[in-house]
């Protein structure tokens, strides 16, 4: 008889291997699982499906090249400079964590096929951090470089945003439970499907103008390794909601609901305070895009929305929706088309 578990139960971390118990794993988290990984023999096989896509997101951040941008950095004004600087410092921080949130969550789910999807997850976010690390080395000195990783670290509207996301992953580690793990998840869902894409919105209204097309190149391959992260996390949580019914209460749905919309007004609050005076952005229609994509992460864990009359909002957006990054784009700043190919030695940057 395996063990049944509480909604409130501590969880203790899974063995590396324990070949007693079976390769399928009897439930996400507390329950047991052998340590094998047989992808023909799994719970849930829209797992397989959620691992081929991350595994298939491949690029190389050397790979795009930042001449043109260097040229055209020394040409943006000065509050556009500041806005990209703050920006990067801003996503360093979410990846950061990111990372290290994924490998230290594998250890208490009793789910096998987590594992290598973690792993992919894991070093696309180590990939997205040494992205920004090589666009400011492609554009400014390492003072400068230096400033914008840290300033978030001071920033406190940075820090506001940051925290409450940050408190819901510690609750978890210092705590771990059912319980605690779905308040995780809604944080990963925050943090994946709404915390990066006011940064997003800058960097594309960048290259709508012409300008920084190798940046934003770049964000549109991390933004799709996001929307694909996004989707895995809430899978992960609606089958968890399945699984232990006794979850899926009128309380926890109020805290979904509830941390959404602090999270979408915190988000708000940061656009405002970082792209104030941008051109090309109107803030206005950014908070109806942002509470946008606040109800899209309620829709994708099966949820109503929560703001009335958003899906029109900045509607230039269309052509980085990432709705459709399964498809093949073509956007109105560049004419070649952007669909996500793995680059190597046989495929060069001209073919992405």
């Amino acid at each position: 008889m395996y063990p049944v578990i509480g909604i409130k139960d501590r969880v203790q971390k899974v063995k590396l291997m324990t070949p007693k118990h079976p390769n399928r794993g009897t439930s996400i988290i507390g329950g047991v699982m052998s340590g094998i990984v047989n992808w023909d023999d799994i719970r849930y096989p829209q797992m397989y499906r959620s691992y081929t896509k991350i595994r298939s997101n491949f690029w190389v951040p050397q790979r795009i090249p930042m001449g043109n941008d260097k040229t055209q950095w020394g040409t943006l004004d000065d509050h556009t400079q500041l806005a990209f600087l703050r920006t990067i410092g801003q996503l360093a921080t979410l990846d950061s964590k990111q990372t290290r949130m994924i490998l230290l969550f594998q250890w208490y789910l009793s789910e096998p096929t987590y594992g290598p999807i973690a792993a992919n997850i894991a070093q696309q976010e180590a990939t997205h951090n040494e992205s920004y690390s090589y666009v400011l080395s492609s554009l400014v000195d390492k003072e400068t470089q230096d400033w914008a990783f840290s300033q978030a670290l001071e920033d406190p509207i940075v820090l506001k945003r940051n925290a409450r996301v940050d408190e819901l992953y510690q609750n978890f580690f210092d705590n771990p439970t059912p319980q605690t793990f779905f308040e995780a998840l809604v944080g990963c869902i925050i943090l994946e499907g709404i915390n990066f894409y006011s940064a997003f919105t800058f960097f594309f209204n960048l290259a709508r103008n012409q300008l920084m097309i190798g940046t934003s190149t770049m964000i549109d391959y991390i933004q799709r390794d996001e929307v694909q992260h996004a989707y895995f996390f809430s899978q992960l949580l609606r089958y968890l909601l399945e699984e232990m019914p006794e979850l899926n209460n009128e309380e926890n749905v109020k805290f979904i609901y509830d941390e959404m919309e602090v999270a979408t007004n915190l988000e708000i609050e940061w656009s405002k305070h970082n792209l104030d005076n941008v051109d090309g952005i109107d803030l206005i229609d950014l908070e109806g895009w942002i509470k946008n994509l606040c109800n899209r992460r309620l829709r994708g864990v099966g949820l109503g929305d929560l703001y009335q009359n958003t899906d029109n909002a900045m509607p230039w957006m269309i052509v980085f929706d990432d709705t459709s990054t399964q498809d093949t784009k073509t956007d109105t700043f560049e004419s070649r088309s952007r669909n996500y190919k793995k680059v190597d030695g046989e495929n060069e940057m001209d073919d992405l």
